[in-house]
């Protein structure tokens, strides 16, 4: 029997099939989208899937939303192809990528710190405690890792660094399962430094402390990097 794509393995799929129909004839800038039931059967997937791609382009502002008509292309259309798990082929790739995520992610924590609003900061509290409940069930917890980190991002106050978040979903997911699947240390030891560093950050964006926030933010990263490498 084959595996079940996870909704997030998918919704990731359907995005980058929504993306690559972006600027083809009836998805030109400006077009109306399809229902969502015609468009969810020309991708053969369920209509919840669907929306999760098409949250997602929301969020880029590919696409955009006219109350009471429908979801319309945006004059704003996409100059590159996303990015994909293929981008990762070696061993310094997955090094660069971590390095570009320790300078990104500083920085986003950073921002965040100087410009979080209440709802910001309780969305970041809710995405860590959902991490450690999904841990404390015995789960993964790979797409609740994804959206701590995501939380942040969006808290900075500027959508470029959400929009490069989100473009990297694939890979940040590729990196965690690797780091986990390679660390010689115990599991339950390597979670609980996780844990601790997830609400270092968290405390220091809370108390708006943008160079502690930055700080925290590049240790975690930096301290995933020495895991993964056995540094």
């Amino acid at each position: 029997m084959k595996p079940i794509p996870s909704p997030g393995l998918l919704g990731d799929k359907v995005y980058e099939e929504l993306l690559k129909l972006l600027g083809t004839p009836g998805f030109e800038s400006r077009a109306r989208l399809p229902g969502e039931t015609a468009l969810s059967q020309r991708l053969g997937v369920s209509r919840p899937v669907l929306r999760q791609a098409l949250a997602r382009l929301r969020e880029e502002g590919r696409v955009s939303v006219r109350k009471g008509s429908g979801s319309y292309v945006t004059d704003v259309m996409p100059q590159a192809q996303p990015l994909s798990l293929s981008t990762l082929k070696n061993v310094p790739d997955i090094r660069a990528f971590l390095d570009f995520r320790c300078c990104m992610e500083g920085e986003a924590a950073a921002r965040a710190a100087l410009v979080r609003r209440p709802a910001d900061l309780q969305e970041i509290r809710r995405c860590r405690e959902r991490y450690e409940a999904a841990l404390a069930a015995g789960q993964d917890a790979v797409e609740e890792d994804i959206a701590f980190h995501h939380a942040i991002s969006e808290a900075c106050g500027n959508r470029f660094f959400a929009m490069t978040m989100a473009a990297l979903a694939p890979q940040t997911r590729f990196s965690i399962g690797l780091a986990r699947g390679l660390s010689g240390r115990p599991q339950g030891e390597r979670l609980a430094d996780v844990r601790r560093e997830h609400l270092a950050v968290e405390e220091a964006i809370e108390r708006q402390d943008a160079a502690g926030a930055r700080a925290a933010a590049q240790a975690h990263l930096q301290a995933g990097i020495d895991r993964l490498f056995g540094l």
